[in-house]
């Protein structure tokens, strides 16, 4: 990975607002009210935010531009600890009346309420945390068996729909349906993000278990890939830049914008207030451990060769 896009592991809070599209002055209001756990301070007695707590924030921000009161955020967070470790998939009741009551309220209000209204019934039926994503994901996704996407998933696809829009987030989501529907490759990921997790701060770059786990990282991205190709996930991405297209048709400030973001397909039109890839890889922060980042830099050198040798076929 280029030293220019080395994301940091913690960030301060003024860049944990840009990212998620907030103030500082609302995070220290989420704290106040208890709605976010205070994060450790640094040297300098600042706050610092890593991972867990800009998913927590990005949560915040989608449940409250949904028109949901902070406190009943709260209550719906503290819902979740308490039942954490539960099977059911099932939202409890607390949420669910929060979300009736919240769609009576929108019924009655004009433009940005019905657009709101909308969000809350994709919330209702596909589940609270996959309701808020973009309807261009969730639709991607809807068939898929009941408990079989993890919250991890949706965490992902969270933070990818905030950087590259609703049709990065609707293509990545293949990789999630390919892995829903094979147990044996849901098996092996989660091997391999054991693999990788243990790459911790107590391991040198040069260890030879980054490269190790850089080949089976490899070997894995190559299988998912052809598991995607078997079943037709590929031709739906196909498909559905052709709908987004459709929907969107491209500008020459979009083209500008997508080449820079190396995504294209009108990556420019994304959610109001998203940034550019390259800024929001400089605030949102990711626990990567220094064997960790050579670990993917190694896998990604492999991909390339292997890219490279298929171009000289």
């Amino acid at each position: 990975m280029h030293a220019s896009f080395m994301p940091p592991r913690q960030v301060k809070i003024g860049d944990a607002a840009a990212f998620v599209g907030s103030t500082p002055r609302a995070i220290r209001h989420y704290h106040e009210i208890g709605l976010l756990p205070e994060p450790e301070r640094g040297g300098d007695g600042r706050r610092r935010y890593g991972y867990e707590d800009m998913i927590r924030l990005l949560w915040i921000r989608r449940m409250a531009d949904a028109g949901i009161a902070l406190d009943d955020i709260r209550d719906a967070f503290t819902e979740d600890a308490a039942s954490a470790g539960a099977d059911s998939g099932e939202d409890g009741e607390g949420i669910a009346g929060v979300l009736e009551r919240l769609e009576e309220t929108l019924a009655a209000q004009e433009a940005e309420l019905r657009r709101q209204r909308t969000v809350v019934r994709r919330m209702r039926a596909e589940g609270s945390r996959m309701g808020l994503l973009s309807d261009f994901v969730t639709e991607r996704l809807k068939n898929l068996p009941e408990g079989s996407l993890r919250q991890a998933d949706l965490d992902s696809l969270l933070v990818t729909e905030r950087i590259f829009g609703p049709l990065g987030a609707a293509l990545q989501a293949a990789r999630f349906v390919a892995l829903a529907t094979h147990p044996a490759l849901r098996e092996e990921s989660d091997r391999i993000d054991d693999a990788e997790e243990a790459l911790d701060d107590s391991v040198a770059v040069d260890d030879p278990r980054v490269a190790r786990v850089a080949v089976e990282r490899h070997a894995f991205e190559s299988a998912l890939q052809a598991v995607i190709e078997e079943s037709g996930l590929d031709e739906d991405d196909d498909a559905l830049c052709d709908a987004w297209d459709a929907l969107y048709p491209a500008s020459a400030a979009d083209d500008a914008d997508g080449g820079e973001d190396g995504v294209g397909h009108g990556a420019g039109r994304r959610e109001a207030g998203a940034m550019s890839a390259v800024d929001a890889i400089g605030k949102m922060p990711y626990d990567f451990s220094p064997a960790r980042l050579r670990c993917m830099e190694l896998a990604e050198e492999l991909s390339a060769r292997d890219a490279l040798k298929r171009s000289d076929r």
